[in-house]
């Protein structure tokens, strides 16, 4: 077991480890940008002399040791180093022997040309002690300098972190920038807009009887009739503007310092002039068309979502003029954001007519088999759309604040039902609830939960929050103030989807956190992720040094299970054992899988 001191300095070292920007011609990087200039000790060195630069440079987690032609031949690492010297007489005793007696004769040596890929399955194959004590990296056989295996881990997670930003910012099919990216860059450029007093153009485009082509012609046609619309709109815009896909056939353009209506005339008729043009896919010759809805800022508004909302009503106007034309929003317009109205009207009673309800799914234990706890879930029976999941409201719940009612009564709720199963003799196990961040940071929330702790009868010590990792980056006092009052309750704490947030573990020292889930990106398809099981690895070994629980989400599969077993995950939940249940039925899940982890240990006996 690592001691506090070096838990504490190995957080350093991941806090203070150098981030990179990763380009395409970058994709595969070599250990030379992770090197750290120590300056080598020869192996001759009397003890003493190594024990004071240890001292001096607190910073240095391992002194790499050179024989006199500059080759490797050894590392020191710091704690077992330090601790020896501690003990009485040792200095007088080993101070002048040489550091050769007390180096690691087997360290890890790898060329500078080593990738950042091979290191890490070479680290994984080699043992995690090398986390620890790092590698020494030559040049042509001579040193170069060494290695930390956590700058390692910040550096594959940082990796791992651009592969991610892109999948959630950018369409993988015709790779253009998604909604969520267009929306950002629509709010930076009424921002700049705003700042300067310039006017921005909105297009919004949508293809003419796509459904035609994808019936007819198959969904493979329709994927390069997007492609080719994609390259349509880019080509005929400026570098300046954004071309963004949003879902399905429907494009937008941003057109940034547009001088007036005449600039968004003379764009639209650029499309539709091309759009005239037979298009050849898959080898055949097709002819399509669009309709284009346009607003500027601040003309036509001056918020995000209505200026998007009033260029898709232009659009229909567009589609209601016999297609393969363009209108520009006009005051009068019929709107088509009632829907989203009607849900939010919807939420704001849904508590009152008690049409929420949890759903559970159990966390399992690797080593014994056993059910150890459960996930809180929220689901919506409205009484038109039927059961709805969190990905349907809680945006809505969250942009509206109806997000801290609604999470206090999942709190309420989740204990409730707790001691309800504890009635009916099921046996105690942890109980999670996903905290959000506006719920978090009320005044009063902490007060809240105690409230709710006595009003139950709950023993908070089955009572887990799972928290984001953006939380931790917002007023990190006030931050610890309100975790410390919570685990002084006794309720367990816990970093859901990590991994995706960003990638700063120091917080891990300052914070009270007892378990970190994986998040399921790296779990999913994880025997196709090499990098993936590598980053999975590295984390289950810097829990263990910090004793923290670690569970993999979304394991669906026997293969995912038994990657993430093999990985080091102590903890599993997803659909290979069981989807998220209502209360009852969890009950009779818990009941029916337990008699089957009894029957199989019988067969074993």
């Amino acid at each position: 077991m690592l001691t506090y001191h070096l838990k504490t300095q190995l957080l350093r070292l991941m806090n203070t480890a150098t981030h990179f920007r990763f380009t395409k011609n970058d994709d595969n990087p070599t250990v030379k940008r992770l090197l750290r200039a120590v300056e080598p000790v020869v192996d001759d060195m009397p003890c003493l002399p190594v024990l004071g630069i240890f001292q001096e440079n607190p910073q240095i987690f391992a002194l790499p040791v050179v024989n006199a032609r500059n080759e490797p031949v050894g590392i020191v690492e710091r704690h077992a180093f330090v601790e020896t010297f501690i003990k009485p007489y040792t200095h007088e005793i080993y101070g002048k022997k040489p550091i050769a007696e007390f180096m690691n004769q087997a360290p890890l040596i790898v060329s500078s040309h080593t990738s950042i890929d091979d290191i890490s399955r070479i680290i994984i194959d080699a043992g995690m002690q090398h986390m620890v004590s790092g590698f020494i990296v030559t040049e042509h056989g001579q040193y170069a300098g060494i290695a930390n295996g956590h700058d390692l881990l910040d550096e594959i997670t940082q990796r791992k972190q651009a592969n991610l930003f892109y999948l959630a910012h950018f369409d993988q099919l015709t790779k253009l920038p998604n909604r969520v990216l267009f929306m950002d860059r629509l709010s930076m450029a009424i921002a700049e807009a705003s700042r300067v007093g310039s006017q921005i153009g909105l297009l919004f485009i949508d293809l003419d009887k796509f459904k035609h082509f994808n019936d007819s012609m198959g969904h493979a046609f329709g994927d390069q009739l997007l492609i080719a619309m994609a390259g349509i709109l880019t080509r005929c815009s400026r570098e300046m503007d954004t071309v963004a896909r949003l879902s399905g056939d429907e494009f937008t353009i941003i057109a940034d310092n547009i001088t007036g209506q005449k600039d968004l005339d003379s764009l639209c008729w650029r499309i539709l002039d091309t759009l005239k043009l037979p298009q050849q896919i898959m080898g055949r010759e097709v002819f399509i068309s669009a309709s284009i809805g346009t607003v500027i800022f601040p003309r036509d508004d001056q918020d995000a979502n209505n200026l998007l909302v009033k260029a898709d009503a232009a659009m229909y106007e567009a589609k209601r003029s016999g297609r393969n034309t363009y209108r520009h929003y006009t005051a009068g317009m019929r709107l088509y954001s009632l829907d989203r109205m009607s849900l939010e009207t919807d939420l704001r009673v849904a508590i009152e007519r008690n049409e929420f309800e949890l759903y559970y799914q159990p966390q399992v234990a690797l080593d014994s088999g056993r059910v150890v706890g459960k996930e809180a879930l929220i689901r919506w029976h409205h009484p038109q759309r039927g059961l709805l999941t969190p990905i349907h409201f809680i945006e809505i719940a969250e942009e509206t604040g109806l997000i801290v009612a609604i999470g206090q009564w999942v709190i309420r709720e989740a204990c409730r039902q707790h001691q309800a199963w504890l009635k009916d003799g099921l046996q105690p196990m942890r109980i999670s609830v996903n905290i959000s961040a506006m719920q978090f940071y009320q005044s009063d929330f902490c007060d809240m939960v105690e409230d709710t702790i006595h009003a139950t009868g709950i023993n908070p010590s089955y009572l887990e929050f799972e928290l984001t990792e953006s939380m931790f980056m917002q007023d990190a006092d006030a931050v610890v103030r309100t975790l410390r009052k919570l685990h002084g309750l006794g309720i367990k704490l816990a970093i859901d989807d990590f991994g995706t947030g960003y990638s700063n573990l120091s917080y891990l020292r300052k914070f009270p956190i007892d378990r970190l889930k994986v998040d399921q990106s790296f779990i999913k398809g994880i025997e196709h992720e090499p990098v993936n099981v590598e980053i999975v690895k590295t984390i289950a070994a810097l829990a263990r040094s910090m004793s923290l629980e670690l569970v993999a989400e979304g394991v669906e599969t026997d293969v995912e299970l038994h990657w993430a077993e093999s990985s080091g995950c102590t903890f599993v939940q997803g659909y290979r054992f069981s989807q998220p249940l209502p209360a009852e039925k969890f009950a009779r899940w818990v009941a029916e899988y337990k008699h089957q982890v009894n029957q199989h240990t019988l067969g074993d006996m």
